[in-house]
């Protein structure tokens, strides 16, 4: 039986080197990113999970989503537009083809489109390899196709990660955007982050079995809007604070060594009328600050991979050698 899930090293957050330093001498990286999902009334049956909670026809929950995509995901694209910030489109890609609109909107103000599988209704557990490899491949084809980009980040739908996900998105975007493939743009997009570990503030080295180099960038579940309301209860007010409190925190250790700030959103969740204002107050304190990048996943990912990556896997190496451990 596995101790830990094996995807990365034990590196400790005060003996890291070398010390990051984000473009512009910036001590945050902060992203934000919107998940923009298709959930079906009707989905095939799981028998590791339940889609809706209630028997068939699950309006209400059907109907919360919906208006999301309708409504919510307007307030929340001109709330963006207003601070200057960039989505990172966590993406049930199937709105690709149901809402070709919004794939649009998002193209238009030079978005990131990563990808959140197919449908969020369809989960990973109980896939075949073979199975997950062709959910993988196809959601990041159909992003290619609709938006031109290579698809670098990947989020399990509903957070369905199974031991094979890593690897396989390392795989399938090196087949299908790397050196051998005919959409080799000159460095390696495809299939470089994930957002499915949850477990630092700061990017790290993960483990791949294709020795691809990837990292995790931050992704925070206690900062996601969904787990705030649904699981936690938390009022909008003191939804806002927490944002304000934990970009506080990150924002001073990054003075010692660069820190990645993530807000996940629901454009069912944060964007209803009366969580907006709490919201919205709290990106204005974000980037009222200096020394804040703004940016998207895919930059994250691919600045670290350029400027630390190397040194940070030679760290750990060190670090382990040091105490007898195999790294």
């Amino acid at each position: 039986m596995k101790a830990n899930p094996q995807f990365y090293d034990y590196w400790p957050y005060d003996e890291r080197r070398p010390k990051i330093q984000w473009p512009n001498g910036a001590k945050m990286a902060f992203w934000l990113a919107p998940n923009i999902e298709f959930y079906e009334l009707n989905p095939p049956a799981n028998p590791y999970r339940a889609a809706w909670p209630q028997p068939y026809p699950a309006i209400q929950g059907y109907g919360i989503r919906d208006y999301g995509n309708r409504v919510g995901h307007i307030r929340q694209m001109q709330l963006l537009d207003k601070y200057g910030i960039r989505g990172s489109i966590s993406l049930s890609t199937a709105l690709c083809e149901h809402h070709p609109e919004i794939i649009q909107m998002c193209k238009e103000r030079n978005w990131e489109f990563f990808s959140h599988g197919i449908y969020n209704t369809r989960y990973t557990y109980g896939m075949t390899e073979q199975r997950e490899r062709e959910m993988i491949r196809d959601s990041m084809l159909t992003i290619y196709q609709h938006t031109g980009q290579h698809c670098a980040g990947y989020l399990a739908p509903a957070l369905s990660h199974s031991e094979q996900t890593l690897d396989l998105f390392a795989e399938v975007g090196t087949e299908l955007f790397g050196k051998e493939s005919g959409l080799w743009q000159g460095k390696e997009t495809g299939g470089i982050y994930t957002c499915d570990l949850f477990h630092d503030d700061q990017p790290t080295p993960i483990h791949t079995r294709s020795g691809k180099r990837f990292v995790s960038i931050p992704y925070s579940l206690e900062m996601n809007d969904t787990i705030a309301y649904v699981v936690n209860k938390v009022e909008p007010r003191r939804y806002g604070e927490m944002l304000k409190q934990n970009f506080d925190r990150l924002y001073q250790e990054g003075s010692t060594s660069g820190t990645v700030m993530c807000i996940p959103t629901h454009n069912y969740q944060v964007s209803c009328p009366h969580r907006l204002k709490a919201f919205e107050e709290a990106l204005d304190y974000i980037t009222s600050h200096p020394d804040v990048w703004v940016t998207t996943g895919r930059e994250i990912a691919d600045y670290y991979l350029q400027h630390y990556y190397g040194a940070a896997v030679h760290n750990i190496a060190e670090q382990h050698a040091a105490i007898g451990v195999k790294a």
